[in-house]
């Protein structure tokens, strides 16, 4: 159990809650996941997580914004003094890396699968724009180069989700030699 402390300020209490919701809807998804489970975890009641947060969807989704708000500053931080043609390979470095924290992978995988919910969805294609925007800005790159370098990040989340980044198979390596080639 990761109870929240009582000498944490409210934006501090946040940030604990949106990181267990953040494992719990990473393992159950939206509909799966419980607030009872999340407040447990959390060492508060489930009545305190509806005062911060509303509802369990808008927990949901400050969650994924969250999520996206940290993606974007690892690519800032990744592309900071790069040259603007290196900024996509140092942040397919940075991102390759993330890809070992589970949870953020598979908070991000739940999200794209709620977006069946169109506030959800509102949430996530203003989260995913402002990350392409960023990477359009910062390195220059034509519309095909951006998209290719998304392409080649959303084929790394469904390899990373198989557990295939270190995988023996002859066609996995194959595969992630693909991704690591420009």
């Amino acid at each position: 159990m990761m109870a929240i402390g009582t000498r944490q300020t409210a934006d501090d209490r946040r940030e604990a809650i949106l990181e267990i919701a953040l494992e719990e809807f990473a393992a159950r998804g939206l509909e799966g996941t419980s607030t009872e489970d999340i407040a447990r975890r959390a060492g508060i009641s489930q009545p305190y997580v509806f005062r911060l947060f509303g509802t369990k969807k808008e927990l949901f989704m400050a969650m994924v914004e969250r999520c996206l708000r940290e993606e974007l500053d690892m690519f800032r931080e990744a592309s900071a003094g790069v040259e603007r043609s290196e900024v996509m390979a140092a942040i397919g470095t940075a991102y390759f890396e993330r890809l070992a924290d589970r949870n953020r992978l598979r908070g991000q995988m739940q999200a794209y699968v709620a977006c069946d919910d169109p506030e959800v969805c509102d949430v996530v294609k203003k989260g995913f724009g402002e990350l392409v925007t960023f990477v359009e800005a910062a390195s220059g790159g034509t519309p095909e180069e951006v998209a290719n370098f998304f392409a080649k990040g959303m084929l790394l989340n469904v390899v990373a989700t198989m557990d295939l980044l270190h995988a023996d198979e002859s066609w996995a390596k194959r595969l992630l030699e693909g991704c690591s080639k420009e």
